[in-house]
């Protein structure tokens, strides 16, 4: 089995494309760096795919482990053909390498075993061939012995030796699961008299071929928290006419055992098996769909623009223990902190009152990040009425809390807030999560973040590897900042391990700022390879050398130079954002003739002349800005037909979730969301647009919000 062949197969790419890809991946490149510096080499493919052709990689260099060892282990048995071989090497997946080995695989004690070990095989054997005439019981007498008293015994340990021969007979398998998934039904029913939750699918049934994945999730969970009983369900008769088809020849004597040992394997040994497979297909693939889902709303949770230059007041809401406040300033520092009580049962609203309004004074605030969780829109409402009361341009932005309290009581929070309860530390994370949310996020294990649905229910290790991939693109993708970033953010950038990243902070503490990207190389344990991965991703501002505050490799900074030069623009000229003669050159030049002449390729000559045209850059500056309010609404005050802005904050399988500024948020049913045919929600929406939305109904003693994005016809223009 060639690997990369079939890599370009399938991902219908060029063979040199592939080659090079599995050889920077083998050569301990991160994806991230692959994706930005070695364009040529991939022939420009995205982090995306990159990290498709990685997982897939994988599972065919296990496969191929998988297949070598079963060959051995077949060799060793003396059980080797020339169809299994040939059957082995033509094996795509783990599964069909299986039902190979199902024959040769050692087995525990079964009905078949036990039979064999009376030596009854010879006259399963015989049964089997169904000739014409045989009679089994008169042949069954050859085999009786101290162990096989009557005829009738004999016969029954043969049928369990056709019985297992039968059940593991890859074709019967193969074609079995076949018709389980064109012709199977899963079904549920209730195990208990409340239900709850899982009322609808109390008695459920569904085509295998047609089932949701997220009612896969759901159901599933109902039957592992005892509210369901779930099964897969086949018509019996379809089923067993694939095994009668492949094993029974005639109209014989044996024959009719023969058909009788296949109903036993069918009920016994082959439908059991085919069902967990088929629910385990079903569980993968539902995991799958819902570890991307999961993945897309992180990328964009993460790429969140963040709310630069202002000093921000974090409010962490709560009844009894009050609301916990920090103000920090514009880079995150933490100016000061304090307890209010501005929500029931202490309604001590003045006195908060005069404290927030001393800390918007005494530090110049201009926003208020409020946290989603208990007491917030009690929280909210108080925030709305001293912006009111001050007038004075403060807006405030309700933050999701999921993780913070998770990220609070960390070890990671004590070593930064050694000085603050684990209450205090919350708010200062809610008011960093306005202010750049991915800088803060990347503290908190991207599980619980809490963008996706039944991540609980997710197979861990494969979310986390998910996850860790999505934070690592887009930490690189934006860049990070060598003399402000906290360990946590350092510990993302490629080629950056936790040793390394705590060895950057403590070089910042021992030595001041970085002031040139060849700074790193003095840092301890940070070696060639890893200054190759992480130096393209790091920025500084503070650097005499204008390219170290760029995305621009350490690698390329000769043929860039060389490029300011042909062009006549200096690096004032640069800073200031002033390189028409760069764009003019290129169009003038040609891309590919320049890009010789630097004697680099055509895409890193392309990433050079936009990352010099704007030094320093955000990426996520270019993203719409997040609705921030000066005002409120209650979930009483929603009306049907009220037209809202809102903003996304969670994309599912049915449907989206939106912040419509009263505390709970609204679903826009996938129904909903365009007139037009939409496979998912993803399609259309992403986390944190801005959306307009109209309300279709709200029940406030539920505290559900129905929501459409379909303009109703009476405001039809």
């Amino acid at each position: 089995m060639n690997i990369n062949e079939i890599l370009s197969a399938e991902f219908k790419l060029k063979q040199w494309q592939i080659d090079n890809t599995v050889q920077l991946i083998d050569d301990a490149n991160t994806i991230p760096f692959i994706a930005r510096y070695r364009k040529e080499a991939t022939g420009s493919l995205d982090d995306q795919l990159l990290r498709q052709i990685y997982d897939r990689l994988q599972y065919l260099r296990s496969l191929q482990e998988q297949r070598e060892k079963v060959c051995a282990s077949i060799e060793e048995q003396g059980a080797m053909t020339e169809e299994i071989a040939a059957a082995l090497s033509n094996a795509k997946t783990l599964t069909e390498i299986e039902d190979i080995y199902r024959p040769y695989r050692p087995k525990r004690k079964t009905r078949a075993s036990v039979a064999k070990a009376k030596g009854l095989e010879p006259l399963a054997a015989k049964i089997y061939e169904q000739i014409q005439g045989l009679a089994p019981l008169e042949y069954a007498n050859e085999f009786l012995n101290d162990e096989v008293p009557d005829c009738e015994a004999a016969i029954q340990g043969a049928k369990d030796i056709i019985a297992e021969m039968i059940s593991d007979d890859p074709a019967g398998r193969k074609q079995l699961r076949y018709v389980c998934r064109a012709h199977g039904d899963i079904v549920s029913k209730g195990a208990k008299d409340d239900l709850g939750v899982y009322e609808a699918y109390g008695d459920y049934r569904e085509p295998v071929s047609k089932v949701a994945n997220h009612r896969i999730l759901a159901i599933n969970r109902g039957e592992k928290e005892g509210f369901l009983k779930v099964s897969l369900e086949l018509d019996k008769t379809s089923g067993l006419s694939v095994l009668t088809g492949l094993h029974v020849k005639n109209a014989s004597a044996s024959s009719d055992l023969v058909r009788n040992a296949a109903d036993d394997a069918y009920s016994r040994l082959i439908f059991p098996s085919i069902e967990r497979e088929i629910r385990n297909e079903l569980t993968d693939r539902a995991c799958e769909d819902s570890i991307k889902v999961f993945s897309k709303n992180t990328v964009q949770l993460l790429m969140q623009p963040p709310v630069k230059g202002k000093v921000t007041i974090g409010l962490d809401p709560g009844y009894r223990t009050g609301c916990k406040v920090a103000v920090v300033d514009e880079n995150g520092k933490v100016l000061d902190t304090g307890v209010i009580y501005c929500a029931p049962p202490h309604n001590k609203t003045e006195e908060a009152k005069r404290i927030i309004k001393n800390f918007v004074k005494k530090y110049d605030v201009k926003m208020f990040a409020i946290g989603n969780g208990t007491a917030s829109h009690e929280t909210e409402v108080f925030a709305a009425d001293v912006i009111k009361e001050l007038d004075c341009g403060i807006v405030y932005m309700v933050v999701s809390e999921a993780g913070a309290s998770v990220y609070s009581a960390s070890k990671l929070a004590a070593e930064e807030f050694p000085e603050y309860d684990v209450s205090l530390r919350s708010a200062v994370s809610i008011a960093r999560r306005l202010q750049d949310p991915l800088a803060e996020l990347v503290k908190i294990d991207p599980k619980a973040i809490g963008v996706g649905q039944y991540q609980h229910d997710m197979p861990q290790k494969e979310l986390s590897e998910a996850l860790d991939g999505v934070v690592e693109d887009c930490v690189n993708s934006v860049g990070v900042d060598l003399n402000t970033a906290s360990p946590s953010l350092l510990l993302r950038v490629s080629g950056v391990s936790s040793a390394i990243a705590k060895n950057i902070a403590a070089y910042r503490e021992e030595n001041g700022t970085f002031t040139s990207r060849s700074q790193l190389k003095k840092v301890p344990k940070l070696g060639p390879k890893a200054f190759e991965q992480c130096a393209g991703f790091l920025r500084i501002s503070e650097s005499k050398e204008v390219l170290d505050n760029t995305a621009v490799h350490p690698e390329s900074y000769p043929a860039a130079k060389q490029l300011l030069k042909i062009c006549g623009v200096s690096e004032s000229d640069v800073r200031s954002g002033n390189i028409s003669a760069i764009t003019a050159a290129v169009k003038t030049q040609g891309t590919s003739a320049l890009a010789a002449r630097l004697d680099i390729g055509e895409p890193t000559l392309n990433d050079i002349v936009s990352e010099l045209g704007k030094p320093g850059r955000d990426p996520r500056e270019e993203l719409p800005q997040p609705m921030l309010r000066t005002d409120v609404m209650g979930i009483e005050d929603l009306k049907e037909g009220m037209e809202l802005k809102g903003t996304v904050r969670n994309v599912i399988d049915f449907g989206a979730f939106v912040d419509v500024g009263v505390h709970q948020d609204g679903l826009v049913h996938i129904s909903q969301i365009t007139n037009r045919y939409i496979k998912h929600p993803s399609d259309v929406l992403k986390v944190g647009d801005i959306v307009t939305v109209w309300v279709l109904g709200v029940d406030v003693a539920k505290k559900r919000i129905s929501l459409t994005m379909k303009k109703p016809k009476e405001k039809a223009e």
